[in-house]
């Protein structure tokens, strides 16, 4: 007697309202419908998809939460302007702690800034450059008392491209900081060495200052190379 074979597991259709999210995002798109365009009301949607209405409302929702869609109560449904913050707002809580997606995540933000800074020097005004100092200096005073600069910190970074009018860049330095500092919990690690922190900053801007890109470059990888050491030093502390 043959021995008997399982039998293959049916493919489970999607649900209703995925269904229905990946309609609305086809007629987003073959229509060519922009931020602030606004989508038929429901009964409408429900009517065309021959669904029922809590299926055009659940997908709405979905599409709402990934930063898509947006419903203006008393006025209807609209497509929302383009923007990262559904992505910070779960991205940092997917990575855990895993001290590989840290070390992985610290390596994008270097390279997106070491890759870009040259534009940055190339455009940079006056105006920008006194306010990098201005950052600099206050995570001097803190470096002094031993403070933490975590906001400083940001404020830097964001600085040094804003001149560049990049919103998507903007938008991937925001993700990828933010994310970064709630895996690694970066802000309570200790620093052996605070006002070191504080130098590579004022360097990278005295290099900025000098118009000298390859310099620029080399101080942005000290600091990088300097965000590993503190992260190595902690971690050893922990597993010992």
């Amino acid at each position: 007697m043959n021995a008997t074979r399982s039998i293959k597991p049916l493919n489970r259709p999607p649900l209703l309202h995925v269904t229905v999210q990946e309609s609305l995002r086809d007629y987003i798109e073959s229509n060519g419908l922009k931020a602030g365009d606004p989508l038929p009301p429901e009964t409408f949607l429900a009517q065309q998809l021959g669904v029922g209405r809590n299926s055009v409302r659940e997908a709405i929702k979905a599409l709402e939460s990934l930063g898509i869609l947006e419903t203006r109560r008393g006025v209807g449904v609209f497509v929302k302007e383009f923007s990262f913050q559904p992505l910070l707002d779960n991205l940092a809580y997917g990575l855990g702690d895993s001290l590989r997606d840290i070390e992985e995540l610290r390596e994008i933000r270097r390279v997106l800034e070491t890759g870009l800074i040259g534009k940055t020097i190339a455009q940079i005004s006056e105006a920008d450059i006194a306010e990098l100092r201005a950052v600099t200096e206050r995570m001097r005073r803190r470096a002094e008392r031993n403070e933490s600069f975590v906001e400083e910190d940001q404020q830097f970074h964001e600085l040094l491209f804003r001149c560049q009018n990049n919103r998507m860049l903007n938008g991937l330095i925001e993700v990828f900081w933010r994310a970064f500092y709630k895996a690694s919990d970066f802000a309570n690690l200790t620093n052996a060495d605070p006002l070191s922190t504080w130098r590579d900053h004022h360097e990278i801007v005295e290099a900025i200052v000098a118009r000298d890109v390859e310099k620029a470059r080399t101080r942005l990888d000290e600091h990088y190379e300097g965000i590993k050491q503190v992260i190595d030093r902690n971690k050893q502390t922990f597993t010992t």
